[in-house]
């Protein structure tokens, strides 16, 4: 039987990061989903399609392939009709579009089974928004992921720099903040700690302390 841990929590906490890192030390697979949906956002910026647009929603959810693949060096790779847009969503923008995109009830339910057939199949951490309550609510362990708004732009920021990406954390500052708003008051599967869930806080804890944390999680979880 396959273990399946569910890691929510917003934007900017590091959960794809630390996930990854987890899931190494385990011997279980990462599954970001934040990806497909940054993704498919990415199809309909492409193609000029507006969410809310749904007759042209429809058509390009009917027209467009999304995949995960797994590579031992390069972990997850993201394909879009085959392409891999691994680097290209991982922009700002692609983040904004993102948090559009995942509202809309047909674009979740498109992805859905793709996300609950990978944890049937394989032992995986599994992050994203509404992985606890809504796309794996049977899930072994369920971890919500948080930090300050202010930290978690703070990451960002210092990440983007280090890319050679011209950002200001003001800026971000503010997209994490109406990311969150968006996040936790949408009306399909908003943003919110499973009730079964283990909270950790990481503002002040560093990357390997995070890890660390999480571990402790779901190692005291599958044991007990």
């Amino acid at each position: 039987m396959s273990t399946a841990v569910a890691l929510d929590g917003p934007a900017g906490a590091g959960k794809s990061s630390i996930a990854k890192r987890a899931a190494k030390a385990l011997g279980f697979i990462y599954v970001d989903t934040g990806a497909l949906y940054r993704t498919i956002g990415l199809a309909a910026t492409r193609a000029q399609v507006e969410p809310v647009d749904s007759l042209q929603l429809d058509k390009l959810l009917e027209e467009i392939k999304v995949e995960l693949t797994f590579s031992k060096d390069a972990g997850q790779i993201v394909l879009l009709n085959g392409e891999d847009v691994s680097d290209e969503i991982r922009t700002p923008e692609a983040s904004m579009m993102a948090s559009k995109i995942s509202a809309v009830p047909k674009v979740r339910a498109y992805l859905l089974d793709l996300q609950r057939n990978m944890a049937k199949e394989n032992n995986v951490i599994m992050d994203g928004r509404d992985i606890g309550t809504v796309v794996l609510p049977d899930a072994q362990v369920k971890i919500f992921l948080t930090a300050s708004p202010e930290a978690r732009a703070g990451r960002r920021y210092k990440e983007l720099i280090e890319k050679g990406m011209s950002v200001k954390y003001e800026d971000i500052l503010s997209d994490v903040i109406e990311r969150d708003y968006n996040d936790t008051h949408r009306d399909v599967a908003p943003l919110k700690p499973a009730e079964d869930s283990v909270t950790v806080d990481t503002t002040e804890l560093d990357f390997e302390q995070s890890v660390e944390a999480i571990l402790d999680v779901i190692q005291n979880r599958i044991n007990n």
